[in-house]
């Protein structure tokens, strides 16, 4: 069993693809915050395909690692030279591996901030990168107001010179390079939030202006945050896969990625220092993401949490064996043309009513085993804005809610703690503590979890709203999750 690494990549076996470019010439122009599953299988995988037909050796990533957590991910990238094995499944049981070489290097963040600012500080960066989750911007989910009570980013505005967060990492090479008289970098967000470029520009110039109001005015007039759009299902690696890459392809890989064929990156052309040639990858340079954005987050992110809540109280653990359900499936796409698709507008290039019918091809991909619990994870960042947005406009033009409206329901009923058997269930959620002690509270309280404005503003105070949400709770609490779920449609 060979060790994935650099001296080995002449000695895999010949069905497993490897860089053919020489990874001793790149340079690194990217600093990407958040190294997980989805970047490797997304931005780096782009990033790679141009280094293989010769492109974009000027562009390779140095990862950065800020949460205790991401220690292990440093680990690995280490030990493999930054190597990594992505497996492609398709749903006929098709395995597509290649070893991905596009991370040049990783710094951990919280053994040597000073590296990380000085890294991109240097000149040869032109690009930071982030997919930090929805929760990484600091902001509140409902006013938008950037959360300066925080207390790490309290500990950054002490002490700027020993930062622990993304926003004082990046802030401090920023003013690094204006020191320098160094162009500003572009960052550039890849997380699933609306307008997350535009998100991340409110942000980090929140963020100055509580260092100094003049950094800030430099950020917002010299930095680019272009906005994108991202999509693939990239499942937590699990043991099962490491075996597998061992099995099938005889290498050792401490984490490997694995992904759906299906990929999409849509992205504003907008960079103030350069950028490597994506379009030439496949991605779709465009001057406008909104449409792009919309339909994604919308669609098909929505309607993982449409299926995510209901899914688990109805005893289901795997995605694709929601999907294959007839009534899920029903469901999901009785949500998508009905309330949905009306809060779209039309989006250049693709047929909603096909993209629909994918996503339940793609969310049936019995290769992926995608989980129904990590759908369910961070909820109070997501439902707020994915699925909210719908409910809000359909209640402004007097279209239909019922649907989206029993999905804040099942993620009530979820919050409660325990499955339809009694058995607990592990809510993972920044707010898990909070929501869960309202959610005890509704049998009795039937609005009371709705009635949290940090999470949903002031719906609780729609007439409509309250009334198609109290009788789809009281329906889970009393007939339970499917049988909820087939009435509704």
């Amino acid at each position: 069993m060979l060790p994935l690494n650099a001296e080995n990549l002449s000695r895999l076996p010949a069905d497993l693809a490897v860089p053919t470019y020489d990874r001793g010439a790149l340079r690194t122009g990217i600093v990407h915050f958040g190294v997980g599953g989805f970047h490797r299988a997304h931005q780096a995988m782009y990033l790679d395909r141009l280094m293989n037909d010769g492109k974009a050796l000027d562009w390779a990533i140095c990862g950065v690692g800020v949460m205790p957590a991401d220690r292990r991910m440093q680990q690995v990238l280490d030990a493999q030279d930054g190597l990594y094995t992505l497996v492609v499944k398709a749903p006929d049981g098709t395995l597509e591996a290649r070893v991905i070489g596009s991370i040049r290097e990783y710094l951990f963040a919280p053994d040597d901030p000073e590296a990380v600012i000085e890294k991109m500080a240097s000149p040869e960066v032109r690009i930071v990168s982030l997919t930090v989750t929805e929760g990484g911007y600091n902001f509140n989910a409902v006013t938008g107001e950037f959360m300066a009570d925080n207390k790490d980013i309290q500990h950054d505005l002490a002490l700027p010179n020993q930062p622990r967060t993304t926003f004082g990492l990046i802030t401090a090479a920023i003013e690094r390079r204006r020191e320098r008289d160094l162009p500003a970098f572009t960052i550039m967000s890849c997380d699933n939030i609306q307008g997350n470029g535009d998100a991340a520009r409110r942000s980090f110039v929140a963020f100055a202006a509580l260092r100094n109001p003049a950094l800030a005015t430099y950020v917002d007039e010299n930095v680019r945050f272009p906005n994108s759009m991202v999509d693939r299902i990239t499942p937590v690696t699990t043991d099962e896969d490491r075996d597998e890459v061992r099995k099938h392809f005889g290498v050792d890989d401490g984490w490997p990625v694995v992904c759906e064929p299906f990929t999409q990156w849509t992205l504003e052309d907008s960079f103030g220092a350069g950028r490597p040639a994506w379009e030439e990858a496949g991605v779709q340079v465009v001057p406008d993401v909104e449409p792009y954005e919309l339909m994604k987050l919308r669609l098909l992110n929505a309607s993982h949490q449409a299926l995510c809540y209901f899914g688990y109280l109805s005893g289901y653990r795997l995605v694709h064996d929601v999907a294959r359900d007839p009534a899920f499936a029903k469901f999901l796409l009785t949500y998508m043309k009905r309330e949905a698709e009306p809060t779209l507008e039309p989006v250049p290039g693709i047929n909603l009513d096909e993209y629909q019918h994918q996503l339940i091809e793609r969310f049936s991909n019995a290769q992926v085993k995608d989980t129904v619990a990590r759908l369910c994870a961070e909820s109070s960042d997501r439902i707020p804005k994915w699925l909210l947005p719908v409910i809000r406009h359909n209640l402004d033009t007097g279209g239909e809610i019922k649907l989206a409206t029993a999905v804040v329901a099942s993620w009530a009923r979820y919050d409660e703690g325990t499955d339809e058997q009694g058995a607990p269930i592990d809510i993972v959620d920044r707010l898990r503590d909070e929501l869960n002690a309202i959610a005890l509270t509704q049998r009795d309280n039937p609005t009371a979890f709705i009635r949290n404005r940090e999470l949903f503003g002031n719906l609780a105070d729609n007439a409509r709203f309250v009334e198609a949400y109290t009788e789809v709770l009281e329906s889970l609490h009393t007939r339970g999750a499917k049988a909820t779920l087939e009435a509704l449609i």
